[in-house]
């Protein structure tokens, strides 16, 4: 199974370590070229959004590229549109909300929670039962959070099924209809000394949507 992450290489490297141990393929690329070569997309974090993109002024957003943005809905366009299985982590899942005409609040009142601080901080989430997660990991989960922006109204077609208890932050979406699941959490840098959450399960979900649009056999996917 091949995975375009859409971002600049220097970003990459923890997604292209987290892929390759799935034994699956990371194409780390700024090209729709490549992607049409791969199995499933990855919007990976990084920086904030362009707040125009979802009709804002800058009300506290940081570390903007707005060049980075384009490409990255233009390659979440191009999934779509192919029914591409699409995993969105951190900025990727804001990108999937604003994609679909939800918006991103700026800087979130209780930023203080999920900002990096020198290192990820950790908190306990809810899942939504009967999601995808909640099959993966039960009821709830302790994940990690270097965030200060998070969701505010969801886009078209999208579903919270993941929050933080504390603030009510969404943690995680998924689309009704297409195979496009989006975590405000990281599973390629968990800290299995700080959480007993694994991040293979989400590759493992990936995986089985690959299988499921595009009925391929179990050894494409990478099972």
């Amino acid at each position: 199974m091949k995975i375009a992450i859409i971002g600049r290489k220097n970003d990459t490297a923890n997604y292209v370590r987290y892929i390759k141990g799935f034994s699956a393929l990371p194409i780390s690329t700024l090209s729709l070229g490549e992607l049409s070569f791969c199995d499933a997309l990855l919007l990976p974090g990084g920086g904030d959004i362009t707040p125009a993109f979802f009709g804002e002024n800058n009300q506290g957003s940081q570390n903007i590229d707005t060049e980075l943005d384009i490409i990255q809905f233009q390659a979440l366009d191009y999934a779509l549109r192919r029914k591409i299985p699409v995993l969105g982590i951190c900025k990727g899942m804001q990108v999937i909300n604003v994609a679909f005409g939800g918006t991103v609040t700026q800087d979130l009142p209780t930023a203080a929670l999920h900002r990096y601080a020198g290192q990820d901080q950790y908190h306990k989430t809810v899942i939504s039962e009967g999601s995808c997660l909640h099959s993966l990991y039960g009821r709830e989960a302790f994940v990690n959070s270097a965030h200060h922006q998070g969701l505010g109204r969801l886009g078209a077609g999208l579903n919270a099924i993941q929050w933080c208890p504390s603030d009510g932050c969404v943690e995680a979406i998924v689309h009704d209809a297409l195979p496009v699941l989006g975590l405000q959490w990281h599973p390629e840098r968990l800290d299995a000394g700080r959480t007993t959450l694994s991040g293979t399960p989400i590759l493992d979900l990936l995986s089985s949507w690959v299988c499921a649009f595009h009925a391929l056999s179990p050894e494409h996917c990478g099972l």
